[in-house]
């Protein structure tokens, strides 16, 4: 291994850890969605989902390369991770869903707007950023996810009509997580700083700039979903 790879950038450490936990996350919130699918397709297209959520957090760990005490890559995951542990608790704890439609709901709009987020924040590494899109992948117009939640939302118009009232209050949690982690992790508020600037949209700031990039994201992840934002 070279110096180079052996002393990661902070700042690329960090992102990875934030967006190795939200795939984490992701993993149980689709493979829970799974076990209750309503039917056998539904449950075989979320358990793959939740499959490959795991094979991008092992690729974005590949990224910093951290093994654990034992040589192993499970401590260094655990590691890289550490300082986002509970960073969920209070967004999961607001957005408890009260059906399986709603919580599928939850997970791609929790899940989209912390990809959105990290793939924001790359554009300020001073390089890899190419690297690290990669790993965290750009939205699908063909996600199949999306498209089971979008089937039974176009099958019955009371479903969608409530979900797109659930998604606007999952969104609005989500969105609110954004300060906070900037705030708790000066190297992901170093990076909004660099990401605003190379943008040179003459925004009022760092942050209402993240927001508003994050917010028009997450309209056209709805739209393809066939939900109002």
């Amino acid at each position: 291994m070279s110096e180079q790879q052996s002393t990661p950038d902070p700042a690329l450490t960090t992102l990875v850890g934030l967006a190795a936990y939200t795939e984490l996350a992701a993993f149980g919130l689709l493979a829970a969605r799974s076990v209750d699918a309503p039917d056998l397709p539904a449950r075989q297209t979320l358990a793959t989902a939740a499959g490959e959520a795991l094979g991008r957090q092992e690729r974005l760990l590949d990224l910093v390369d951290a093994p654990g005490p034992d040589g192993s890559g499970g401590g260094g995951a655990a590691a890289a991770m550490a300082p986002f542990d509970g960073a969920l608790a209070d967004f999961d704890a607001r957005t408890t869903p009260s059906g399986w439609a709603e919580g599928l709901l939850k997970s791609i709009v929790g899940l989209g707007v912390a990809q959105d987020l990290c793939r924001e924040l790359a554009a300020g590494l001073p390089d890899g950023a190419a690297a690290f899109v990669a790993a965290v992948g750009e939205p699908r117009p063909d996600d199949p996810v999306t498209a089971v939640l979008a089937g039974a939302a176009t099958a019955d118009g009371v479903l969608a009509s409530r979900l797109a009232l659930w998604g606007r209050r999952v969104v609005g949690e989500a969105l609110g997580l954004v300060p906070v982690l900037l705030a708790a992790h000066p190297p992901l508020a170093a990076l909004a700083s660099r990401a605003w600037a190379a943008a040179d949209d003459g925004g009022a700031s760092a942050q209402a700039w993240l927001v508003s990039r994050l917010t028009a994201e997450h309209t056209r992840r709805m739209d393809r979903l066939g939900l109002a934002a």
